[in-house]
């Protein structure tokens, strides 16, 4: 069992949602802090049609059990219409509710009742280093960081299963998809564009169809919390920068595996995009974690001047590097960058075996790297 580092402690009594991929352990979690709740799990076909052919149901066994805890709805986009009476319940009974599930896109597009800021909302990721003893980068970069990936000594096949069953087949039916092998090829060619800026024309080329649909396709992986855009740091610029959005996948395991690679080794090119993928995804989950909720970006000039992250009001600029000896060069997107900005901290996260103060840059290791970071040591 992981300590999870997602908590519900500033929910102050009210209902939340608890959104995230599939597998990414959502039920472990509400069943390790609220064991003693009343649940419905509505991947229970009796319990789904139970409440799927009368969604009244739910009101009247809960009027009629009056529960103190609160009640766990597991899966909630299966059934939109349990919302409206789950709001007539928040609003007439002392009821709290927590309610989980893999994504809102079918709440949303169904234009469901989501409780009009009556719940809070949470997104549960995949792991991260802190909430795993004896952290192994490698196994990491190569398995990915949903818990049955990480913890597997053969991985692909889970992999496999997973793309397979949820990005292709679940995605493809909650979206309502007409043309599966289109967006098959998508998901494929969506992985060479991990970690780069989105070209929609040549996407769209390449998979034949147009702009529009790749637009559409991509904001479905983005409602279905299995990828998400970085933007470019545009704030008064002083020189020329690039406009377009980076995309990253949830989980490095699954771009393996989409694009596959083979097995990733230390300072090789796949393991500095890994790498990278790797760090993004421990900061995009420590801001949410962390209650901070500091936007990320990147920033590139028109010259090809780049740094990988912004965090905040510019104020952290980070540059990953797979080397294991940082040398001045590797900074130089750094110094351009803190031209134009006033920087706090500038940091450049590398493969070193110690921290060294090169000149006004702080090279770190990443293992130190993530304990600053989850120590609120980085950005406050």
């Amino acid at each position: 069992m992981y300590l999870r580092k997602q908590n519900f402690d500033n929910s102050s009594g009210e209902s939340f949602f608890l959104w995230g991929a599939r597998q990414t352990g959502k039920s472990t979690l509400l069943k390790k802090l609220y064991s003693d709740s009343l649940w419905f799990d509505l991947l229970q076909t009796d319990v789904f049609g139970r409440l799927q052919r009368n969604p009244a149901q739910l009101r009247e066994i809960i009027l009629a059990g009056n529960p103190v805890n609160p009640v766990v709805i597991d899966e909630i986009q299966k059934i939109p219409a349990l919302l409206d009476e789950i709001h007539w319940l928040i609003e007439n009974s002392d009821t709290r509710f927590i309610l989980s599930g893999s994504s809102p896109r079918k709440i949303i597009r169904s234009q469901a009742n989501l409780l009009g800021g009556r719940a809070l909302r949470y997104e549960l990721f995949p792991l991260v280093s802190a909430e795993i003893p004896d952290f192994d980068l490698m196994r990491a970069l190569n398995n990915g960081l949903l818990p049955r990936h990480y913890i597997s000594d053969n991985p692909k096949k889970m992999i496999s299963a997973y793309i397979g069953n949820y990005l292709r087949d679940e995605i493809i039916a909650e979206a309502r998809i007409r043309n599966i092998s289109t967006f098959s090829r998508f998901l494929e060619i969506a992985a060479f564009s991990n970690g780069e800026m989105v070209n929609f024309t040549n996407i769209a080329s390449e998979c034949g169809v147009s702009s529009p649909t790749i637009k559409e396709y991509f904001q479905i992986l983005e409602d279905t919390l299995t990828g998400r855009f970085l933007p470019s740091f545009q704030k008064r610029p002083k020189r020329r920068v690039i406009l377009a959005p980076k995309f990253y996948y949830f989980d490095v395991g699954i771009v393996n595996y989409l694009l596959k690679r083979g097995k990733i080794e230390p300072e090789s090119e796949m393991f500095g995009n890994a790498f990278e993928h790797f760090i993004y995804q421990e900061m995009v989950a420590h801001s949410h974690y962390s209650g901070i909720q500091y936007p990320l970006y990147y920033w590139r000039t028109a010259s090809q001047i780049e740094i990988d992250f912004v965090l905040g009001d510019h104020e952290v600029a980070i540059e990953t590097k797979s080397t294991s000896n940082a040398n001045p060069r590797h900074a130089k997107g750094l110094h351009r960058f803190a031209e134009d900005y006033t920087v706090k901290q500038k940091l450049l996260v590398t493969n070193d075996p110690y921290p060294r103060q090169m000149g006004d840059v702080l090279v770190l290791p990443w293992k130190i790297f993530l304990q600053k970071i989850w120590a609120g040591e980085i950005i406050k």
